[in-house]
Order: structure tokens, then sequence, then C-alpha cells
């Protein structure tokens, strides 16, 4: 282009030459009017998301499924370091850094037994920042540096040679009441937060937060999969327990079942709204009494086959659906992940060490024998997720789109990530639109990178509803109504807050 627009018009000579001059100078022209229009197309859709994200970027946050320490907001102590704060908590730094070689141990991170191991916090957090670089261009760095900039207002990269300067700047703050966990939930502008617990636990924090006047709302989830999964580590002890929680025979389906009924009534009262059901595939089943009783009896027994395991899980997600049809929980289903499958780490450090791994998830069959049951029922709320994105388009939507009683849960875990959630976007708005869906959460156990998980959900959505504008498939004002319903009015209508 250069030389066809310079050198060669001026210093060239003769028809023949000025004609190829000409000839390069018209393609060229066009090009650069072509790419002018594209720049200022761009221009235009970066100017109505910003638009976009600009009127929900203050909305409160609405975090209605996680896993944060509800001792945290009961007790609003101060937290001791930012080892234990920001990096044993999170599995998502630490399965990098073990991929990389680093020992779990190093980190500080627990063992089985949840006994520590006596590493010093600043040399974990030493050797956390030498490895920071293995973060670029991941979610984890987006939401931690984020944290670090906007919570801590650090102004450099964290590095080996800034790891101190972090570690110091981060523990004072911390001893400071802005720094304590009520006043981060309150300076975060999150309206209300849930965390869960097992139905075994009696919520004691929650029974605290209750009574200590205190305005911030922080809800319980049921997840009853240590004593619906018969592959629980303490499932058999976990049903006697149950029982003496409730004192329901226990021993016998009809008390079993009882059992749960109380305890769902307990979380209720409690200020639960939902369950949770982590369950490795999606499976769901209607045995007839007869049959349940007698697969109860079986996995009962200690020695229960993997068959009658998974038979059992998909029975009780079939009797969770009934319940919650009864007493109004909104149902989630998290299926798809091959837990804990680095047998060794299992072994020592137990459950949750980043080893889990997302499998490939059949919905269509799998739901169908509840999806008979109950999926007309417009007052049943199930919202499903997936780790499998290869079902977004062919499966959930679809089922999304069509029964009154399922919606789609946002892109989550491995997912939960701008291209991610774009993605998600992408493969279900066409068949199951907008409100077939429940906006975003964050389902995190690090609390402070909620704000920037939020922040990014918003910013991804706003950028598609622009391009939607842009396509002339969606009006402007529409977006904006949109943009705010995802980021706030979906998740508080989906989750009954």
């Amino acid at each position: 282009a250069l030389v066809a627009e310079g050198a060669a018009e001026t210093c060239l000579v003769g028809g023949a030459r000025r004609l190829e001059v000409a000839r390069v100078r018209q393609p060229v022209r066009a090009e650069r009017a072509e790419l002018r229009q594209a720049q200022r197309l761009a221009e235009i859709l970066r100017d109505i998301a910003r638009e976009l994200y600009a009127s929900v970027a203050k909305l409160p946050i609405v975090s209605p499924h996680g896993h944060t320490d509800p001792a945290w907001f009961a007790t609003n102590s101060a937290w001791q370091d930012a080892t234990s704060l920001l990096l044993v908590p999170d599995h998502y730094l630490y399965r990098m850094l073990y991929s990389q070689g680093v020992p779990l141990e190093s980190l500080g991170i627990p063992g089985a037994d949840g006994r520590g191991n006596g590493t010093d916090p600043r040399e974990a957090w030493r050797l956390f920042a030498r490895h920071y670089h293995l973060f670029r261009a991941t979610p984890s760095s987006l939401w931690l540096d984020q944290v670090f900039a906007e919570v801590f207002c650090l102004e450099h990269r964290l590095s080996a040679e800034t790891a101190d300067e972090y570690y110091d700047h981060i523990g004072a703050c911390l001893q400071r009441p802005e720094f304590r966990p009520r006043a981060l939930f309150e300076r975060f502008n999150i309206e209300v937060l849930t965390t869960t617990e097992s139905p075994l636990d009696q919520l004691p924090h929650h029974d605290a937060l209750r009574r200590s006047g205190w305005k911030g709302r922080v809800l319980t989830a049921y997840r009853p999969d240590p004593v619906v999964d018969p592959e629980f580590p303490g499932f058999r002890d976990g049903i006697g327990e149950l029982a003496s929680l409730t004192g329901e025979d226990t021993e016998t389906w009809d008390g079993y079942l009882a059992a749960h009924r109380r305890r769902r009534d307990f979380f209720r009262r409690m200020g639960a709204t939902s369950t949770d059901h982590g369950h490795p595939s999606a499976r769901t089943a209607h045995l007839a009494p007869r049959e349940a009783e007698d697969l109860f009896r079986r996995v009962l027994d200690e020695r229960v086959s993997p068959d009658d395991a998974e038979l059992f899980r998909a029975q009780m997600l079939t009797e969770m659906a009934r319940m919650s049809l009864d007493d109004g929980l909104v149902m989630q289903i998290h299926p798809g992940s091959f837990r804990n499958h680095n047998a060794a780490i299992h072994r020592r450090f137990g459950r949750d060490c980043g080893a889990d791994i997302p499998t490939s998830t059949d919905y269509v069959r799998a739901l169908k024998p509840l999806l008979d049951l109950f999926g007309n029922e417009a007052g049943l709320s199930i919202i499903v997720f997936t780790l499998d994105e290869s079902a977004y388009s062919r499966e959930l939507a679809p089922l999304a789109g069509h029964y009154p009683a399922l919606r789609l849960g946002p892109a989550w875990w491995f997912h939960d990530s701008p291209n991610g959630l774009m993605r998600f976007r992408e493969l279900t708005t066409e068949t199951a639109g907008f409100y077939n869906t429940v906006g975003f959460n964050d389902d995190t156990r690090a609390f402070l990178s909620i704000p920037a998980r939020h922040d990014v959900a918003r910013r991804v959505d706003a950028a598609y509803l622009a391009r939607m504008v842009g396509e002339h498939r969606l009006a402007e004002d529409d977006a904006h109504e949109i943009a705010a319903d995802l980021a706030y009015h979906l998740p508080k209508r989906a989750y009954r807050l």
C-alpha cells in the first residue's frame, strides 16, 4: 500500500506503470474504506456495550449459590493472612500450581484429616508469587488482579519481587475494621449471599447471624449429597446421624424420606430457598415403592455396588423434586464432574483439591423420568448446570426452552470465564431465550472474588447484547432491560429471593 500510494507514484514513469499504480490504488482505497467502516462499527458497538455495562455495573450483587464459610459473617473475625484467605481455600489456584510440580504441602493445604502441616504461610505465599505467571490469561488472574487493585489498592504486579510487599500489605489491611467480613460484604454491595450446608449441619452460624441484628442477608442451601450418595465417605454413619437429628427411623425407606422432609423444613425455616445436588450424572429414576425400598436396603450395605449407588442417586433426585414441589425450595442439579480423579491426592488431602475433571453428560434421557413426573409443573423450579458445553445447544437449551419446571444455570466452574460465559449466551439464547436462564451466580469459596466475577459476567453480557443491537436483532431499549434482568432481577426471581 505504501508503494502504491507513495514512492511508486512519484518515481515511476510511463503509461504502463501509471496504469499498474492505478490498479493497485483502487483496491487499496476500497480496503481502507472497509477498514474505516469496520473500525467505526467496532467503536459504535463498544459505545453501546459501555452504556449497557454502565447501566448495571452498580446494581447490587445477588449471589444465590456458593460455598463461602458462614462462620466468617457470624463471628466477623479478622482473617489471618493472605495465604489463608486467598490461596488455601481456592482449588482453582492450587490445581494449576500442582500441575507444574508444586507440592500441595508447600502451599499449606491441610491433609485429609483437616490438620495443617506446619507450612509457614509467608513461604507459601512467596512460592505462589514466584509461580503467578502460570495464571496469565486465566480467569484466576482476572479475578485476583481485580481483588489486589480494587480491594487492597496494590499498584504493582504480584511477582517474586513483590511477594513480601503483598503479604505484609494485605495482612495489615485485614486487621482493620473495614476489612472484616461484614464490612466487605457491605462494601461489595451484596444484597444476598447463599452458602451451602449438609443436612447434618445444625446451622449454628446461620442461627448466630439471625440473632446478631446485622442486616446482611446470608442464607443457607440444602446440600444432601453426604446422605444421598452411597459412595460419599461416611454415608452409613450419616444415615444414623440423620436419625438422631430428626427422630425418624432412617433404617426404613419411609423414615429416611421423612427425615429429609424434616431437615428441609428446618433449613427452610432458617432462610433456605434452594437445594443443591452435586451428582456424577444427571440420571433420574422413577421406581415403584417396593423397588425403592429394596434398593434402599441394598445401599445401606457398605458393599453397595456402583450400579446400585448410581440408581439410588437417580431415585433421590426424583424424590427431591417431589419434595421441592411440596415445600417450594428451588432445586439445583450440578452434574458431570468426575470428582477426586487423582486417587493419591484424594487419599492425602481429601475432597475438593483441584482434581475434579468434567465429563460428558446426557440430559435428554437422564432427566426424562423426573420430567415425566414434574416437568410440566409451573410451580416447580429446577435449575440445571453442566460441565459439558456440547450439551448446551443440543440438549439443555431445548429442554429449558420447553419444560415449565426447568431453567438453565449459567456457565459454571471450568467455564466461568469470559470466553465460557460468551459461549453460553451464543449457544443457548436462540433456543431458550434469556428468560429460561437464571442470570449469573458465582458458585465460589473465594469471597473476595465475588465482585470481580459478577463484574466479568456483566461485561460479557453487555458485549453480547451490544452485538445483538448492532446486528439489528435486538432493540437498544430491550438490551438495557435484559442487561438489568440478567445481572439482578433473574437470579432474584429464579431463587425466590
